[in-house]
């Protein structure tokens, strides 16, 4: 079967958990070598392992999200391994519960430090690399939250409506560099982060699953496999012409 992504490299912040491993080992299945940008080496090793195991070449540069330099550095090292960068899959981020009214200045300096400037000094990397090899595509992951937000979800919430503007911000005025930037509104996923911040509630992910179906139009949450294949398509080349759009993954739900 044709690999879609056979020549390009990926570059995926938050590359070691969830979603983000599900694009990272995808990418290499469809052709493309990979590079995780985090924090979490031991995840990261293995998740390489994987990627050989497809053939293709992986790199792991780790990567503190707070500082605009090795957002930098991430994309540097992608370039200097592989010659070029073509793909960037934004999905890190930070997941905080607080009502707006309980929401604290270094709570919200934190969530807007990954969810926000973080992307921002990526893309603006990414986009100088992209420009040198003709072109690329960004993705950006968003949530149902970015449209207003549950009362516990302020800061998330505006967090993810910066990002919103930033992706339009991008596909607007990059479209003449064949540089592309679409947003994934993400749907309600059982993630690693997802449960922790359930588990600290005192939920189990089987009382998650349940609590959540109600509120879910087409029945269940969504799933790791759910958002990878439509991510796939937006970094390929199928998705030439696509740029500006906003590809909900969500089973119908909105926030708002």
């Amino acid at each position: 079967m044709e690999q879609i992504l056979k020549g390009k490299v990926i570059v995926v912040s938050g590359g070691t958990k969830g979603i983000g491993k599900g694009i990272i080992l995808e990418s290499a299945r469809q052709g493309a070598n990979v590079v995780i940008g985090g924090r979490d080496a031991a995840a990261a090793e293995q998740i390489l392992k994987e990627v050989q195991a497809t053939g293709q070449e992986g790199l792991f540069v780790h990567t503190d999200l707070h500082d605009a330099a090795d957002c930098a550095k991430l994309f540097d090292e992608a370039a200097a391994k592989f010659g070029k960068v073509t793909g960037f899959v934004n999905y890190a981020g930070l997941l905080p519960s607080c009502d707006f009214l309980d929401s604290t200045p270094e709570l919200f300096d934190d969530t807007f430090a990954v969810n926000i400037r973080a992307a921002y000094f990526c893309a603006q990397s990414a986009i100088r690399h992209m420009k040198k090899n003709g072109g690329g595509s960004i993705v950006m992951y968003g949530s149902p939250h970015a449209w207003c937000g549950d009362k516990d979800r302020s800061v998330y919430a505006c967090s993810k409506g910066a990002l919103f503007t930033l992706s339009e911000h991008i596909a607007h005025h990059y479209a003449a560099d064949q540089i592309r930037c679409n947003f994934v509104t993400m749907g309600w996923v059982p993630t690693e982060g997802e449960l922790t911040l359930r588990a600290s509630q005192g939920m189990s992910e089987k009382e998650l699953r349940e609590f959540a179906r109600p509120f879910m139009p087409m029945g269940r949450m969504q799933e790791v496999a759910d958002h990878v294949p439509g991510t796939i398509y937006l970094l390929s080349d199928y998705a030439s012409q696509v740029t500006g759009s906003n590809l909900r993954i969500t089973g119908g739900l909105y926030i708002g």
